[in-house]
């Protein structure tokens, strides 16, 4: 059997090249994973979290135009609900990772990564599979994805390994906010009347946070049961101060109810989430209170560098908050100087700020550890 030929590779070469091009890009790569400390994000919730996936909806919960995005690199407008970028965007900065990408986009492709973190969040969800019915992906939706999107990793990665692998994981999550809203902003006098008609005690919104807990449970255990074992919860924020309820009040004051429900639920996530961690040793998480955080800036806003804690940036109408962000809508010429871009959402400038909080912060606005602290377990 004759020899074969041996290839010389001269430092010129192509093929010497192409190996040098290789294990550069192995050493950046080796260096980025060593850089972070968790290998993706799997980020599940609602438009405070979005980035794209509504883009591949019918529904009328989207942000893929202008105003939106104006502050985005290349004034882009990308389904995010913000003149920039949002809290995730800020978290997967924080933590050296891109940022996780829309799961509908993902889906499309004909050999999709989903060992580098995936998005599902979708504008207008809610704990409740009936909070923006047949408008957005539901939070139980969600997690359907993401079963198969674990399924997935079990095929290509193994089971052990993907085990692994999402164990180390963040999973982020941000729910709640829109069944708030929707509660306050319906007829009390007909809540009344069911909460009685069902028997219940004299406080319907109490019933009304127990029914979403109840629901967050089984969510959150379904997601235990599919590999999550960080899960940072952020909490919803004091809803009741966004412009929209805000423009409801003659005075224009936040409307209290909402934000005493927002407490209430915030509260009730920490313990179910504590409980969890008690029963799983496995399981850890961290809580950021939204609604606190959020308080400060609206209180004071001139103390954290805001001028404008009431009004929407983009919009219609008083307050901008009539209509929401459209290409039709006014917006303000500086945004970093407002808390809320549109009636519902937080500027970039807001999110950024928040997000720091949260990755560095301490009790009581995140607990029992912050975000740097839970990615690093």
């Amino acid at each position: 059997m004759a020899a074969a030929a041996a290839t010389v590779v001269t430092p010129s070469s192509p093929r010497s090249m192409a190996v040098a091009a290789a294990i550069i890009a192995f050493f950046f790569a080796v260096t980025a994973a060593a850089a972070s400390p968790v290998p993706a994000i799997y980020v599940l919730g609602d438009s405070l979290a979005d980035v794209g996936n509504n883009n591949h909806l019918v529904t009328l919960l989207k942000a893929d135009f202008p105003h939106n995005g104006i502050d985005y690199p290349g004034q882009k407008a990308t389904g995010r609900f913000s003149n920039g970028k949002n809290s995730v965007d800020f978290l997967a900065e924080n933590l050296g990772l891109a940022t996780s990408p829309p799961y509908l986009a993902l889906s499309s492709s004909s050999n999709p990564n989903y060992a580098n973190g995936v998005n599902f969040a979708s504008g207008g969800a809610g704990v409740s599979n009936l909070t923006n019915k047949d408008q957005c992906i539901s939070f139980d939706k969600q997690i359907d994805y993401f079963a198969t999107v674990y399924a997935s990793l079990v095929q290509s990665l193994g089971q052990a390994q993907a085990t692994a692998h999402l164990a180390k994981s963040l999973f982020a999550i941000t729910i709640g906010s829109n069944d708030i809203i929707h509660y306050a902003k319906s007829n009390s006098a007909a809540n009344t009347k069911q909460a009685s008609a069902s028997g219940a005690a004299a406080d319907p919104s109490q019933q009304f946070v127990d029914a979403l807990i109840h629901m967050l449970t089984g969510q959150l255990q379904r997601l235990y049961a599919l590999g999550a074992r960080k899960v940072l919860f952020l909490g919803t924020g004091p809803v009741g101060c966004c412009p929209s309820l805000r423009e409801l009040s003659p005075a224009k004051d936040c409307s209290a109810e909402a934000n005493g429900i927002s407490v209430r639920y915030n509260a009730a996530a920490a313990s179910l989430l504590g409980a969890m961690a008690a029963r799983y040793a496995d399981m850890h998480y961290a809580l950021f209170d939204s609604s606190a955080a959020l308080l400060q800036y609206i209180d004071h806003p001139a103390a954290h560098g805001f001028t404008e804690a009431k009004a929407a940036c983009c919009g219609l109408g008083d307050m901008n908050a009539k209509i929401g962000c459209t290409p039709l809508s006014f917006y303000c010429d500086n945004r970093t100087s407002h808390v809320f871009w549109d009636f519902y959402h937080p500027t970039e400038t807001t999110a950024r700020m928040l997000t720091s909080t949260a990755f560095d912060g301490s009790a009581p606005l995140i607990f029992p550890m912050n975000i740097r602290q839970l990615s690093a377990i």
